[in-house]
């Protein structure tokens, strides 16, 4: 273990007070040197605390008023795959009755909890214990479960149908794709920091050490995951288990960046540790309840008087006047019925003689529900439509604290019965005449997050080119140079990372070294695919535009009730599918907003709508992103939703939702949206399938050019392993109306250079793995599709017929073409035209 930090002279501890006093930002040395404040100095830290929590609860209408939730402990499993040093839940298996509470155990708990007026039950549980311990596969396997989490859902699910208890999930570290999952079942979920000290894990002797689920970046990233899809979530950091005073202050900052970033941090917890008989770290001392103090008033300066700090109240040895003075504004979860099965031996504290305590410092003990009020009366995007009436069946509907008469009664856990339609259904047409009601959706200034912390993740590459600064390419010219003769002689080989910078190289080309490339781009066309330039005739649907995401590059997105939002109703939708069969159309595009109120049958129900009215009408539709969080929704895989998505007539999916597919310029560009591995993973099981897609890159806004290769790079790899992929679509990014470029961060859309040389480098990238390159003229417009046509592409891509999103965006270039407009661009590029099928097959007349 490190020895605790030197203490900061007393002259420090002033300075950081006097500056916390004036609201001034702290550094980590300043808030590190107030961890040590004791006697007078941390009685001026706690009212300064105090006084930022108490702004806070004014500010959020309930001044006066620290709060807590009624719950019971449901400990679903106490085997876990961990081993923390300091754990006395986590056990073995021999030392259990059964390796899991069964399904009545677990209900009889929570009925318990009902009956004696409890409206939370805190699911807590190892870390998928399946993967050490072979009685937790076998409990698992023989009830027919595949994972700890299936369980945890299905249990999740009977209390609310048979209690009305809310569940709150804390099942340790979660991945994307588990935390939409899981959403649609809880109406929060937690999981403490506790430290980003990674040698506390991953030095032998550390408390962590030899826990996988406890590395700090996988933590953190679990709370970035959170974030971005929505989960009103509880995290916190463990005090007094060997860090120093620095990295308990960058766990801090580090839980602050993320609740700046996404807004979703609903509590955080400061714990101190109290050492447990029969653990590895018995003889660690108790923290110290001033320094718990001390770090409680740190954390509410750091964090602000918005954020939820809480201490739990069966820890802190009485000592409830001085939490209350350091800032908390929660006691957190506190149970008539269950003990604190991580710390059995502290008991709870009577409700009546907490709120005595509460009482006696001046503030009022109110009840809260295991969501916190501010997002209950958010409702969207933070609670899925089947945990509303749930939710609203406890809640008071002005304050969203708790009714605490209320006594929960089990409710379906099912969507709500109503007409999916309404809205500005007529966008498609009028976007072009009396266009958009405003540049921005109503919650701009809160759905994308603090676009400061956004504008922070921008790569400095990206920055430059913001800034017009050329780039600085070393050996340029022999690099050219060698790009060239590549790009002549085996262009698919500049995907090769021995020859990563002759591509850089051609990525920058300009004047006559880009005409060059173009030239070459478009011989590699030629002796691909011929002359002929293809089109398809189509209709894009977009069936909705409410989405909660909030894509920081969208301008389509819209919440329910902006003047702008719509939802088309099956009839409608198979009533546009019918109009663009009539007028020659062979396939119709479907893609939508992620509108939480759209029914899990939703997608499958348009598929049959449209074949049951037009059968031979090939259905292209739904982005890898509405794929997986349908599929999670659902609750089944993306191989069993897709399965059943092609037996309702799904014919292609879009590869689009791409975006970039770098993780980095991912979260800066869409916040909410899926990782590129699980883009990678939808669109693989699509082609496994049988299900083949387009492929795309929208470029041009915080990107650069080495993760325009990246991005090549693992197109080409899914490729390589499933041949799936019909066409490759460059998108310019359109930025007029595009909330990232409104804030400032984005630039306005790619130059005219990097145009030409994206879809030429995609010609030559891509050769010999897809062979047909599209350019949009709803981007470039009709002049620029045709340099793109004689710069190596060979298609138009289709007639669209209608087309909200890029003129939602801002694009001018209109939303339909007839087939003899199609012609003339080909005509001006000097070459035939051919119409084709969705999948690049000939067309009927």
């Amino acid at each position: 273990m490190v020895d605790r930090w030197p203490a900061p002279t007393a002259a420090s501890v002033q300075r950081a007070l006097r500056r916390a006093a004036a609201g001034r930002a702290l550094d980590v040395d300043e808030a590190a040197a107030l961890l040590t404040a004791r006697g007078t100095a941390l009685d001026e830290l706690l009212r300064i605390a105090g006084e930022v929590r108490d702004a806070g609860l004014r500010e959020a209408g309930r001044p006066g008023v620290v709060t807590f939730s009624k719950k019971v402990f449901v400990p679903l499993t106490r085997l876990c795959r961990d081993r923390c040093h300091y754990c006395t839940f986590a056990t073995v298996p021999h030392r259990l009755p059964a390796a899991f509470l069964d399904r009545d155990e677990v209900l009889a708990i929570a009925r318990e909890g009902a009956a004696q007026g409890c409206k939370e039950a805190l699911f807590t549980l190892g870390d998928r214990p399946e993967e050490r311990w072979p009685a937790a596969r076998e409990w698992l396997d023989a009830r027919g479960y595949d994972s700890t989490l299936d369980y945890l859902r299905a249990c999740a699910v009977a209390v609310l149908e048979e209690t009305g208890l809310l569940p709150h999930l804390n099942p340790g570290v979660l991945s994307w794709s588990e935390l939409q999952r899981l959403k649609p079942v809880a109406p929060s979920m937690g999981m403490m920091l506790e430290t980003t000290a990674t040698r506390l894990w991953s030095e032998p002797g550390g408390p962590h050490f030899g826990s996988p689920d406890k590395e700090p970046a996988v933590r953190l990233r679990v709370l970035d995951d959170a974030g971005r899809v929505g989960v009103p979530f509880t995290t916190g950091i463990l005090i007094g288990i060997g860090e120093t005073g620095a990295e308990r202050v960058d766990a801090l900052f580090a839980i602050r960046r993320r609740m700046r970033e996404y807004g979703h941090l609903q509590e955080v917890i400061v714990q101190n540790f109290r050492a447990k008989p029969d653990t590895a770290m018995r003889g660690m001392p108790d923290a110290e309840l001033h320094d718990l103090a001390a770090t409680v008033a740190v954390a509410r300066v750091l964090l602000g008087p918005r954020a939820r700090i809480q201490a739990p109240p069966n820890l802190i040895a009485g000592e409830y006047d001085l939490l209350l003075r350091a800032g908390i504004d929660d006691w957190g979860g506190v149970s008539p019925v269950t003990p604190d099965h991580v710390n059995p031996e502290r008991p709870w504290p009577q409700l009546d003689e907490l709120a005595r305590h509460t009482a006696r410092a001046g503030f009022t003990l109110r009840e809260r529900l295991t969501v916190y009020p501010e997002y209950v009366r958010a409702g969207d995007p933070w609670l899925d439509p089947r945990l509303l009436p749930h939710v609203t069946a406890l809640a008071d509907p002005v304050t969203g604290l708790a009714v605490e008469a209320a006594r929960p009664v089990g409710r379906p856990w099912q969507e709500p019965e109503e007409v999916f339609g309404g809205g500005r259904t007529d966008l498609h047409a009028t976007i072009d005449t009396t266009g958009r009601t405003d540049d921005r959706r109503g919650d701009f200034d809160s759905v994308y997050g603090d676009w400061s912390a956004v504008a922070g993740k921008v790569a400095p590459e990206a920055v430059a080119r913001r800034a017009g600064v050329p780039p600085v390419v070393a050996g340029v010219a022999a690099d050219l140079a060698a790009g060239l003769r590549l790009a002549a002689d085996d262009p698919a080989a500049l995907l090769d990372p021995r020859h990563t910078d002759a591509a850089l190289a051609l990525f920058n080309a300009d004047g006559p070294a880009l005409d060059e490339l173009c030239r070459r781009a478009d011989d590699v066309r030629r002796d691909a695919v011929g002359d002929d330039v293809t089109y398809v005739v189509n209709r894009n649907i977009n069936f909705s535009n409410v989405c909660y995401v909030g894509c920081r590059f969208c301008a389509f997105a819209q919440r329910e009730s902006d003047a702008d939002a719509f939802r088309l109703s099956v009839e409608q939708v198979a009533d546009r599918a019918e109009e663009a069969w009539a007028a020659g159309a062979s396939e119709v595009c479907l893609q939508g907003g992620i509108d939480p109120k759209l029914p899990v049958t939703g997608y499958a129900d348009l598929i049959l709508g449209i074949k049951a009215r037009v059968p031979g009408m090939h259905v292209h539709a739904f982005s890898p992103m509405e794929i997986v969080t349908a599929a999670a929704k659902a609750g089944v895989p993306v191989r069993e939703w897709l399965t059943m998505l092609r037996e309702a007539g799904l014919d292609t999916i879009p590869g689009t939702a791409a975006e970039i597919l770098d993780d980095d310029v991912r979260w800066v560009l869409t916040k909410g949206k899926l990782p590129a591995a699980a883009w990678v993973e939808v669109v693989t099981t699509a082609h496994e399938l049988g299900i083949r897609s387009s492929s795309t890159m929208m470029y041009g806004h915080v990107d650069h050019p080495a993760q325009w290769l990246a991005h090549f790079r693992v197109l080409a790899g899914v490729q390589d392993r499933t041949d799936g992929f019909t066409e490759f679509v460059a998108l310019p990014f359109v930025h007029t109306n595009a909330p990232i470029y409104l804030a400032g961060i984005a630039r306005p859309g790619p130059t005219w250079r990097e145009n030409r040389v994206v879809h030429a480098m995609s010609r030559l990238l891509l050769h010999g793995r897809i062979d047909n390159i599209q350019c949009s003229w709803v981007k470039l417009g009709d002049a620029g599709t045709v340099e793109m046509l004689n710069g190596g592409c060979n298609d138009l891509g289709g007639t669209l017929m209608e087309e909200t999103i890029s003129r939602m965006a801002g694009s001018g270039n209109g939303s339909a073409r007839t087939e003899e407009q199609l012609r003339a661009i080909a005509a001006a590029a000097g070459r035939p035209a051919r119409k084709r099928t969705t999948a690049y097959g000939h067309a009927r007349p």
